[in-house]
């Protein structure tokens, strides 16, 4: 089993759980993030003054999958969350973490059958 992280642009989030459930894959837990990378940020106006926020919106996904649909989930995240044919910086990222033990708690489901 494995935990498949994406961080990604909030534009975006709509498509990927559409094609996620297209693939199988019905749940997920979602975070409103804030971060930076190689994006550095970017310039605002506010009240007429100007000023930089080097943070900038994301969402975060958490998604548990078993081992054979790993690829799957990562093919379809990184197609979904691409800007563009050749992508962007700030398109987001990718980890995967491995799971040890899922428990699923109302009725004691353990490993695999838990997800």
């Amino acid at each position: 089993m494995k935990l498949v992280i994406a961080v990604v642009q909030p534009t975006k989030f709509d498509a990927i759980q559409q094609a996620l459930a297209r693939i199988g894959v019905h749940g997920m837990t979602v975070t409103d993030a804030m971060g930076y990378a190689r994006q550095r940020g970017h310039k605002e106006i506010y009240r007429g003054y100007e000023y930089k926020t080097n943070l900038l919106r994301k969402v975060a996904l958490e998604i548990a999958v078993s081992d054979d649909n790993l690829e799957a989930v990562i093919a379809c995240l990184e197609e979904v969350a691409r800007t563009s044919a050749e992508g962007h910086i700030g398109d987001g990222k990718i980890f995967v973490v491995p799971i040890d033990d899922a428990l699923q708690i109302n009725d004691g489901l353990r490993g695999r059958v838990a997800l």
